[in-house]
């Protein structure tokens, strides 16, 4: 009989202003689809290794190495390493980076900085400490003014696709109806466009396709709602799941574990960490 996958999570919200969420996670098989996150996305890998796509480009986490995200650019994500790998991530609203950065984080999101990435860790011991927010949010404000110190340099400006303007006319369209059920054809309609064209050119423009972006802004949506103690039964129908069933069966996919666990946050013993 084939062993399950092993995995540890662990997900909360501290209060710490610009840290949208932390998340704590050590998986051994599990896949991330293609995706999208409506914030930053600062990665450390404290054991193994993750590759993932950018942007159509393969890039990966070499030991000591920061990876830095943007936010609206698909990324997917698997172990490169036999035995897992073990993470910890911190999602930071898109201001406290600057999304005049994001072409310069799609160029280089893997930064190899020791300053940075122990900065990283002490930030992440300092958001599990109850008590210790003041002392997070100085270190997060170092931790933003290095990264864009890191990136400023690079930033271009990157040319804009053919039907780029559509493209994020519908990025805007589908961001605005996130709750609603919405299909295509309505917004093919709103935007005077075949639908057709719509695909096309919101997949060249963005790298996944309206519906799985659609979903992914959903299950991004449905993380903060489940840790703000709404119930996944809730939580489904406010966003537009068809049932609880639907939302589980999304959510697992994406994110590697269900809403009841996810929402589980850290046991009550000590300071938040791996379970």
């Amino acid at each position: 009989m084939t062993a399950a996958p092993r995995q540890q999570i662990t997900a909360w919200r501290p209060h710490v202003p610009g840290v949208v969420e932390v998340f704590h996670a050590h998986f051994t098989e599990h896949r991330y689809p293609m995706h999208v996150h409506d914030s930053w996305t600062l990665l450390i890998v404290d054991d193994g290794a993750v590759r993932y796509d950018l942007d159509r480009h393969r890039r990966g986490t070499p030991h000591d190495t920061v990876s830095l995200l943007p936010p609206h650019v698909p990324h997917n994500g698997s172990a490169a390493t036999d035995g897992g790998f073990r993470k910890r991530v911190l999602y930071l609203e898109p201001d406290r980076i600057g999304e005049e950065l994001i072409g310069a984080a799609v160029d280089g999101p893997d930064l190899a900085d020791p300053l940075l990435r122990h900065r990283v860790g002490q930030l992440h011991t300092a958001l599990g400490t109850p008590g210790e927010e003041l002392e997070a949010e100085s270190r997060l404000a170092l931790i933003s003014e290095r990264l864009r110190g890191l990136l400023r340099p690079s930033t271009t400006a990157p040319d804009a696709p053919v039907g780029a303007p559509l493209a994020h006319d519908l990025r805007d369209l589908l961001d605005a109806r996130l709750t609603e059920r919405t299909t295509l054809d309505d917004a093919a309609r709103h935007l005077h466009a075949h639908p057709a064209h719509l695909v096309r050119t919101f997949t060249t423009a963005f790298g996944l396709p309206p519906h799985q972006y659609l979903t992914a802004r959903r299950i991004d949506r449905a993380r903060h709602l489940l840790l703000d103690g709404h119930p996944a039964t809730t939580v489904a129908t406010t966003l537009g799941f068809h049932d609880q069933s639907h939302l589980t069966r999304h959510f697992r996919r994406i994110i590697g574990t269900t809403p009841g666990r996810y929402a589980r946050g850290p046991s009550p013993a000590g300071a938040p960490g791996l379970r």
